[in-house]
């Protein structure tokens, strides 16, 4: 069988691994679920051994499935949700759950940090928001110092996967730019911003690029999945860094949009540019020599989750297809925030709450369901102007993520910024799929196949629906925000 490559991708509701073949085309994939925790206001946390577990199971899954195509594997890639800290002590075992991207609690050591650091913006690429690595630390080392002082190894979440895969303790430069622990610019740790936050240099991983080889698979799992033992693992990227060359952006001006648990809209420069408010963030991409500037809504498929609960609906995709069979003008349907979990773009607030409006006793539960997508929708384009306010330069822009099934949220997406969007086939695997052409291009293949790109479809703007949501948007924008 011709050489494959095996991108894992740890997000925050579930764990992709995808078999992709020289041609970019996915031979195999399999999902699992991974939980996540609440345990209080404003707290978001995994237990790390979920995410392992999770991995396990699709890569077990492949070995059955696609037992060939695992043989023929030369590489792997990892991918996984960015800004997560997780705690590991002498034995590497999890000491407390990680805290994730979407957790709330450190906006006080935020502020902290900007006090005492004048350069901050201009050395890490933004502001720090409570939902950042650094502020989690810190925030652990004032609250949590026993945990702090039993720690060997702190890791972002597709490391520790990689600790367990190859017994390396490695990051790449892209996705631990994010942790603003790092010099962005010059990609490496800052280590007066790692002693501020009340850790060293020694607990953090070494530094990787994201196509270079980390360590190989250990014998016992490559024996257990048919790999080739001693296979390859590049350093890989945080999601949205391999989601971006998942899709193809990976020239300057190229961006994306990712409807996931949480919406991105990732833009390609390249050149450094600092983001200096409205919840934006600047970090380095996958790619040499580009970085990557982000606008981010916190709560986009988690909240059509959170809604098909409310409605106990049997599952989000059913739900979805009875409203697009519904076709409701959203002339009919309430004005949403879609703020479940505060909001980072432009607001920069965790304490930002969802509200309704324009509720009558015509509203039923395929109205709510929309307006939760229509929300989204406004809620991105809040980040697009951000993004172009700030002088980024877009000049397409691609839909991906689970969400980007749904032809009428990429309607409403599309109608909402008031630009066409492009859907590409291997859109529902983007991070993946980038974690899988890292591991080849890191054995000296090409990063992206002559024929990867393939036909994308075009989603472009219908100006009936344009003009309904810039009415709604006037509504939308006067809210109060805030309880």
């Amino acid at each position: 069988m011709p050489a494959t490559y095996l991108g894992i991708d740890v997000g925050t509701s579930s764990v992709k691994s995808v078999l992709v073949d020289d041609a970019d085309r996915v031979v195999g994939d399999a999902d699992a679920l991974v939980p996540i925790s609440r345990p209080r206001p404003l707290w978001s946390e995994q237990d790390p051994l979920d995410w392992w577990h999770a991995v396990v199971a699709t890569l077990d899954a492949l070995a059955v499935r696609e037992p060939a195509a695992m043989a023929a594997v030369r590489g792997i890639g990892l991918s996984g949700q960015m800004l997560g800290v997780t705690l590991l002590d002498a034995a590497d075992a999890p000491i407390r759950p990680a805290l994730l991207w979407n957790d709330g609690r450190a906006s006080a050591e935020c502020a902290d940090l900007h006090e005492r650091f004048a350069d901050w913006i201009d050395v890490v690429g933004c502001r720090a928001m409570p939902g950042f690595s650094a502020p989690k630390l810190l925030w652990l080392a004032r609250h949590e110092p026993a945990a702090l002082a039993r720690t060997r190894r702190v890791l972002l979440t597709k490391d520790y996967v990689r600790l367990r895969l190859t017994g390396e303790a490695a990051s790449d430069r892209a996705d631990a730019s994010a942790t603003l622990l790092m010099d962005t610019a010059r990609g490496d740790w800052h280590d007066a911003i790692v002693a501020a936050c009340g850790i060293t240099r020694a607990q953090l991983p070494r530094l990787v690029e994201s196509a270079e080889v980390a360590g190989g698979l250990r014998a016992e799992l490559a024996s257990r999945w048919h790999l080739p033992i001693g296979t390859p693992v590049v350093g890989g990227g945080g999601d949205n860094m391999c989601a971006g060359i998942g899709v193809g952006a990976v020239k300057a001006g190229a961006a994306y949009i990712s409807l996931g648990t949480s919406g991105v809209y990732f833009v390609a420069n390249d050149v450094f540019v600092p983001a200096r408010g409205q919840g934006m963030h600047t970090h380095r991409h996958a790619v040499p020599g580009l970085f990557a500037q982000h606008a981010v809504v916190l709560s986009t498929g988690a909240a059509l989750a959170w809604m098909a609960e409310l409605v106990r609906a049997s599952d989000v995709a059913s739900l979805v297809a009875e409203v697009e069979a519904a076709c409701l003008s959203p002339d009919e349907t309430p004005v949403v925030t879609p703020y479940l979990a505060g909001e980072r773009t432009p607001h920069d607030d965790p304490t930002l709450t969802a509200s309704f409006s324009g509720l009558t006793h015509s509203t039923g539960t395929l109205h709510l369901v929309q307006a939760v997508m229509e929300g989204v929708a406004l809620a991105l384009r809040d980040g697009h102007d951000a993004l172009t306010g700030s002088g980024a330069r877009i000049e397409e822009i691609v839909l991906t993520g689970g969400g980007a099934r749904s032809p009428l949220w990429a309607r409403l997406v599309a109608a909402a910024l008031g630009k066409p969007l492009l859907l590409p086939e291997g859109a529902r695997v983007g991070p993946a799929l980038g974690a899988a052409r890292l591991a080849r291009k890191g054995i000296g293949g090409p990063l992206i196949a002559a024929s990867g790109d393939g036909d994308a479809r075009r989603i472009d703007v219908d100006p009936r629906l344009k003009d309904q949501l810039e009415r709604k948007r006037a509504v939308y924008a006067g809210r109060s925000l805030k309880p």
